[in-house]
Parts: structure tokens; C-alpha cells; sequence
């Protein structure tokens, strides 16, 4: 039955010469950079095998290499002891790849187990590529990490004269993971601030400069909004916008204006009109109850003519007028009409007979034009 034992960091193999004298190493590089792991073995070995993540991605034969991925190559070398070392190169390191790393030798239960740890290194953003501060007044720069894995650590380089300075880092979760550093200075003069981010592991880092110009603070005529006009002021299109929205709120105004106007107007016109309709109804029931000359308004009148009932009433008022027939002995053929108030003489006293005589009637004439 075989076996296998650990003496002194290393790993042999029963019934095999060729043993594992040093595994490969933990090993922490860049997105995108090469990843490097070396495997120390003593002759005598027939087939070294290395895997990541449990896959076997290279295998390693005393005549040549057996490639089946271009991601993964092989180098190989002697130490100065004579020892073979296999060199396992990842290409293009992805952060998928980070996981264990092994190195096998054929027929054995003993490996080299090293971890690769793939760190990512994002982007810096600082809001507004030109600052622009008042002069001793305090002030805040905050810059952002953007995409980076893990986060790395923030310091800025201020070359500003500055009263006072600080700064400190802050990490947000959420939806998407939001990290940064906010620098607080009060600045004297001009100048530049320069964001500086770096990964622990690898060192490497990114850095974002932006320039820093320095005002003067308003004078006591100056209006208080006038220290920084480029932040305060409204864009164009917003200027537009407000501009169509107050001439479309006067026209709007307008039209109602001229709508109150005329329903004003029209109800006054419909309050008179009513008016003189009534004023109207009444003339005519007035007029229909008067007297009927008061109908003849229309026509002219005849001066001539005098109103029966006025001599009736003159009539009544004066003593009855009589008047004497006188009756002759003898028929004659005189006619008989007699003119009124009038006697004829004779001898002897006639009989008399007394008539009340009134005029005919008369009939008014109205012409009508």
C-alpha cells in the first residue's frame, strides 16, 4: 500500500523518488495583469499537474508542456540545488480567477496549495473639473471611488495655502456601493487638490488633480448672491423656459380679462334691455285703459269737429229752448217749415205748441295718414 509523509516542509511521495519541495505561494494581482506561481519538485517525477479552482488547467511533462488553455503557460527552470521549479503564468487575470491554486504531482494525494486574490482598480471623480471658493471662508471637496475592489484607501496632496485642513473617508451601501473622501480646508490663495487612491496589496493606485481658484469675499454694496455667479446662475435653458412660462401667464391673463369684460358688458346690455321691455308694458297697459282718443295718437285730429257729449252737457245745463208754430186758420200752399223763434202777426191769439229742438246728430271724422 502506498503512502505519503511530511518531513521538514516537504512532501514525499512512497514508492516514488521525486517528492514537493515547495508549493506555490499566495499571490494578490491587478485585473488584467499576470499572475506567477512556482512549484519546486526533486527529480525523478513523471507528471506534474497544476489546477485552479479543482479544474487541472496545465499539465507538465519531462518532454514539453500540455497546453489546453492560451490563458495558462508554463516555464521551467533548475534551482541552484539541481531541483526542477515548474512556473504556472496566468494571462489576463480576471476576477473570476481568484480562488486556490494547486500543484500535483501523478499519483499522489499531496499538493501545493496556494490562493490568487485578484484586486480591481476603479475610477476618481471629483465634481466640477475648476473650483471656485471665497477666500477665508471654509469649503468642502469631496472625491469619489468609482469600481473599485477592494476599496482602497484615500489621502489627498493639497497645494494650497490653507488656515486649516482635513479630510476623512465614508462608505455608503445601497443599491450600488458609493465610497469617497471629503476634504475640508479654508484656502488662502490658489492652487491645486490632488485625490490620491491605493489598493493596500498591490500599491498601485490612481490620483485626480483639480485646480483651486480663490476669490475675493463681496464688498458691503456688492448684492450677497454675487460671490460665485457661476454656481448661482440659472442655465440658458432654464432663463427660456421661465421666459415662455410668464408671457403665456400674461396672455392667459389677458384673455381673461377681456372675457370678464364682455360677460359684464352683456349682462348690462341684457339688465337694460329687460328694463325697457317693462317700461314698455306698462305704457301699453296705460294706454289701452285712457281714453279712445288717446288710441288715435296715430292719426289727425279734426278741429272742427265739437264732442256731442260736451253740448249735451251744455244742453242739460241751460233752460230748454221753445220753440212756436204758428197755425194759420186757412191751409196755404206756403211750406210749412217755419224758422225757429219766430211769430207770425195775426189778429186773434193762436194756440201754440212747444217743441225742445236739438241738433242732429253729428259723426267725427279722423283721417288716418
Amino acid at each position: 500500500r502506498k503512502g505519503s509523509w511530511r518531513r521538514r516542509g516537504q512532501w514525499r511521495v512512497s514508492g516514488s523518488g521525486s517528492q514537493i519541495l515547495e508549493g506555490p505561494k499566495n499571490a494578490t494581482v491587478l485585473k488584467g495583469s499576470e499572475a506567477h506561481f512556482n512549484c519546486t519538485v526533486s527529480a525523478g517525477w513523471k507528471l506534474i499537474m497544476w489546477a485552479l479552482k479543482g479544474t487541472v488547467e496545465l499539465s507538465i511533462t519531462p518532454q514539453a508542456p500540455i497546453i489546453t488553455n492560451n490563458r495558462f503557460t508554463s516555464a521551467s527552470y533548475q534551482d541552484v540545488d539541481g531541483n526542477f521549479v515548474s512556473e504556472m503564468i496566468i494571462h489576463d487575470v480576471q476576477p473570476s480567477d481568484s480562488g486556490p491554486v494547486q500543484c500535483s504531482i501523478q499519483n499522489s494525494d499531496l499538493h501545493g496549495t496556494a490562493f490568487l486574490s485578484v484586486e480591481v482598480m476603479g475610477t476618481l471623480n471629483i465634481p466640477g473639473n475648476s473650483l471656485v471658493v471665497t477666500e477665508g471662508e471654509p469649503c468642502n471637496v469631496t472625491c469619489y471611488v468609482l469600481d473599485w475592489s477592494p476599496l482602497p484607501d484615500i489621502s489627498w496632496e493639497v497645494r494650497v495655502p490653507v488656515s486649516h485642513s482635513s479630510y476623512f473617508s465614508f462608505v455608503e451601501s445601497g443599491d450600488l456601493l458609493l465610497a469617497g473622501s471629503v476634504l475640508g480646508l479654508t484656502p488662502l490663495g490658489n492652487g491645486t487638490l490632488t485625490c490620491v487612491a491605493t489598493l493596500k496589496s498591490t500599491q498601485a493606485g490612481k490620483s485626480l488633480t483639480v485646480n483651486l481658484t480663490v476669490v475675493q469675499p463681496p464688498s458691503g454694496n456688492d448684492p450677497p448672491n454675487s460671490i460665485d455667479q457661476s454656481g448661482s446662475a440659472l442655465p440658458t435653458w432654464a432663463i427660456v423656459l421661465l421666459a415662455v412660462s410668464f408671457s403665456l401667464l400674461l396672455v392667459l391673463i389677458i384673455v381673461l380679462v377681456v372675457i370678464f369684460c364682455c360677460c359684464c358688458v352683456s349682462e348690462r346690455e341684457k339688465k337694460e334691455s329687460s328694463y325697457q321691455n317693462e317700461i314698455r308694458k306698462s305704457a301699453n297697459v296705460k294706454a289701452s285703459q285712457g281714453a279712445p282718443e288717446t288710441k288715435l295718437k296715430s292719426g289727425k285730429e279734426n278741429y272742427g269737429y265739437s264732442s256731442d257729449e260736451a253740448r249735451t252737457a251744455q244742453a242739460a245745463s241751460l233752460p230748454a229752448k221753445t220753440a212756436e208754430l204758428s197755425l194759420p186758420e186757412q191751409c196755404s200752399s206756403s211750406p210749412p217749415h217755419q224758422e225757429p223763434h219766430k211769430h207770425q202777426p195775426g189778429p186773434a191769439r193762436r194756440p201754440q205748441v212747444s217743441f225742445n229742438l236739438y241738433s242732429p246728430p253729428r259723426v267725427r271724422n279722423v283721417t288716418l295718414v
